[in-house]
């Protein structure tokens, strides 16, 4: 970091402390050289993550329409609001760990259906209906057929 003042790059922090929201952390430091005290402030840099949609179209990621998927997956089911919210919770941190800028529509939608069959049988099913684009009938019933011989 250079000083304000003399423009060296050597200086030392004296304090550091979170900011009142704890987004960023404040730190004092004393140039080396010039002996002159300046405040920095350091916070997480987001990288956004890009979506790559079926038509190939790119939009940033969004939580929230991973959440409502799930909500309408998991409507009239014994599943709790907390239980959603922590599978949204998983999957966009296993998103942001990945350190990959895109992501397609495919994975995340592979990445919940893994996370329902093991909650929801029902649920699991319904969002795989929508997600999978089932046709008909037969397609609807080979996907419950894979489930009951697990």
């Amino acid at each position: 970091m250079k000083c304000p003042y003399c423009s060296e790059a050597d200086s030392k922090v004296i304090d550091s402390r979170s900011t009142e929201e704890g987004v960023s952390i404040r730190r004092r430091r004393e140039c080396l050289i010039c002996g002159k005290r300046f405040t920095t402030y350091e916070k997480v840099e987001n990288v956004p993550i890009m979506v790559i949609k079926k038509d190939h179209s790119r939009q940033p990621f969004d939580r929230t329409k991973i959440l409502n998927g799930l909500k309408r997956a998991c409507e009239k089911r014994p599943i709790s609001m907390g239980e959603i919210e922590s599978i949204v919770y998983e999957i966009e941190t296993s998103i942001y760990n990945s350190l990959e800028r895109e992501i397609s529509t495919e994975e995340i939608g592979e990445m919940l259906i893994e996370k329902l069959r093991k909650l929801d049988q029902v649920a699991f099913v319904r969002f795989a209906s929508v997600y999978r684009d089932f046709q008909d009938v037969e397609t609807f019933r080979h996907e419950i057929d894979k489930i009951l011989k697990k």
